[in-house]
């Protein structure tokens, strides 16, 4: 068959990533893992004994640094075979043993931050004049002390750890029912024509150009999780217990001061975003009211959000194409930073095509020692040349990083992951648009640009004052049952959407269909993410230089200082309102010239 895809033995060598950087082969994989093996049981020559003495401490630190360093080689070599071909049972069992020892490395390490914490500040910052070598760990002690206040006796701290095993039911039973158990009906479209709705396939539908077909398949989803409503509220409300219980345990002011602790994110930049995004709310409903025009319907629905309003160019681009544009485009970033790019393409960093078994989608991933790696399953799309500068941020990120920090300091935070792969995004999307050959080109790179907006923006954070508001009444002793559950997503897509949009009773169950609800105040960062990628992105291409050189502060970071003082560095501040208004100003110029184009 012409578009059989290859098996992973077929593929082109120069289309692969080169995981030889990692380790020779297998076998020279296995010797590590015995390696590690031989190394682990070390940990106890260190439990119980880190108070004695600074060079107890720092030998410790710096074995725990070592086992940690050698481990993420061990373990991205054998999830990336896997994630190359998923039908490879060898790669299966190798994946297996660097996740055992990663769990068994997790667990044995696992006391150096209780016995780090009991001895105390002035002992420690003692123990630092003794041996200046401790001087470089001041961050981590800073960090594990930053906790201690919210920690709890050794046997209630057991105790909290063995109530893991059950108190996370909720999330647990969701994910079977979500994933194994509910179904739904086949759409029909505008012939009476089936079509299997499911998951992966439900966005692909609301694509349609048949609205037939779109609002079917909307309410087939829909109406799928309203027969459960009841159930999933109960679901949902235990859920949220769970993290009200653990916060009140510990001694947080609240669900969402607990959350955002561990990042040292002010609670202050959940709530400025919030209150910024709905300021920005008459941005928004411009945007819908073009949408809703550009459409042609009388009654603009919620199953109409997805579908392109400009058709797609027909032009595929050959992955030395992609490549050439991503770097051009990034031109503004400097030398520095497009030498390490151009590395990057030319020394199978990335693993371009699919294949029988690849894992699906795309990522990057990388251990401390070995640059970083890139997955695609590349076809040609314009979308494709995005994702290849999308991936290429998250990589350039980690290589920076990795290089300019010690081993504790150079994996990047969470919430200022989605930065530089969003910033290359703003990047490449500016270059698109200098660059385009045609009216419809430069629309349709518009378009796709305030759907992004609008799903990263205003989408989650809609989810996220809903997790806010639901989690405030759950600690305040309220009840949450489906219709409060429903009222409250009813109101909340009325309040984003505004009067252009018909709001439906379907979209009240959307709640029950989001995974990242079961990881409490997790969506938030997608918005601040994207919010402050537009700001250094606008300051790069307005300042050029010296935007650049606290950029690339930023870059090489890591974790050495907190998130929202690194992005401070780079130039923007995530604790004011500052970033989304900043974003709104870009997309309102895009709804601007998208207008124009089409004569609106």
């Amino acid at each position: 068959m012409a578009n059989q895809l290859p098996v992973r033995s077929e593929v082109k060598i120069e289309d692969t990533w080169k995981l030889e950087d990692y380790f020779a082969s297998d076998d020279a994989w296995r010797k590590a893992c015995d390696l590690l093996e031989a190394k682990l049981p070390q940990y106890k020559e260190f439990c119980g004994h880190l108070a004695e003495s600074a060079d107890m401490l720092y030998n410790c630190l710096r074995f725990d640094d070592e086992v940690g360093e050698f481990l993420e080689r061990v373990y991205c070599y054998a999830h990336q075979k896997q994630d190359q071909d998923t039908a490879e049972g060898i790669y299966q069992e190798l994946y297996g043993r660097a996740y055992d020892l990663y769990t068994r490395m997790t667990a044995e390490s696992s006391f150096i931050a209780v016995e780090i914490a009991a001895m105390g500040r002035e002992k420690i910052w003692k123990m630092m004049e003794e041996k200046t070598g401790l001087k470089v760990y001041e961050r981590v002690f800073e960090q594990v002390l930053r906790r201690e206040k919210y920690m709890r006796s050794d046997v209630e701290e057991k105790l909290l750890a063995q109530a893991g095993a059950v108190t996370g039911a909720a999330a647990d039973v969701f994910k079977m029912f979500n994933n194994a158990d509910i179904q739904f009906e086949p759409a029909k479209d505008a012939k009476g024509e089936e079509h299997a709705v499911t998951h992966g396939t439900f966005i692909r539908l609301l694509e349609s150009s048949d609205r037939v077909l779109r609002r079917s398949a909307y309410e087939s989803v829909y109406h799928a999780y309203g027969n459960f409503r009841n159930t999933l509220a109960a679901m949902f409300q235990a859920n949220l217990k769970e993290h009200s219980f653990y916060a009140r345990t510990r001694g947080y002011d609240s669900p969402l001061h607990y959350s955002l602790y561990s990042n040292s994110i002010p609670t202050d930049v959940y709530d400025r975003l919030l209150e910024s995004v709905r300021e920005a709310f008459p941005v928004m409903y411009r945007y819908v009211a073009l949408r809703k025009k550009m459409l042609g319907v009388e009654d603009l629905s919620l199953y109409d959000v997805y579908v392109p309003v400009v058709k797609a160019p027909e032009k595929k681009y050959s992955f030395e194409e992609a490549k050439e544009i991503v770097y051009n485009a990034l031109a503004p970033m400097g030398e520095e930073y497009r030498k390490v790019l151009k590395e990057g393409f030319e020394n199978r960093w990335i693993d371009v095509y699919e294949n029988k078994g690849k894992r699906t989608g795309a990522y990057s991933t990388s251990s401390y020692s070995v640059h970083p790696y890139v997955l695609l399953n590349y076809t040609g799309s314009l979308d494709d040349v995005f994702t290849l500068a999308h991936e290429m941020g998250h990589a350039l990120h980690s290589w920076f990083s990795n290089k300019n920090q010690m081993y504790p300091y150079a994996s990047y935070r969470i919430f200022v992951a989605e930065v530089a792969s969003t910033c290359n995004e703003a990047l490449l999307n500016h270059y698109l648009l200098q660059h385009a050959q045609s009216d419809e080109e430069k629309a349709y790179i518009i378009n796709s640009y305030l759907d992004s907006f609008k799903g990263t923006i205003f989408r989650q954070t809609m989810f996220a004052e809903f997790e806010k508001r639901t989690h405030e009444m759950v600690w305040n002793g309220e009840t949450l049952t489906a219709d409060r559950l429903c009222g409250l997503y009813h109101q909340l897509n009325e309040d984003y959407f505004g009067p252009d949009m018909h709001v439906d009773s379907c979209i009240d169950m959307e709640w029950a269909r989001i995974p990242h609800f079961y990881t409490p105040f997790y969506v938030y960062q997608y918005a601040t993410g994207f919010t402050a990628a537009i700001a250094l992105s606008s300051r790069i291409l307005t300042l050029g230089e010296e935007a650049v050189a606290d950029y690339m502060k930023f870059l090489k970071g890591g974790s050495s200082m907190d998130p929202i003082d690194l992005l401070k560095m780079a130039g923007v501040d995530m604790t004011s309102k500052e970033p989304v208004r900043e974003a709104m100003g870009v997309f309102s110029g895009l709804i601007d010239e998208l207008e124009a184009l089409i004569h609106a």
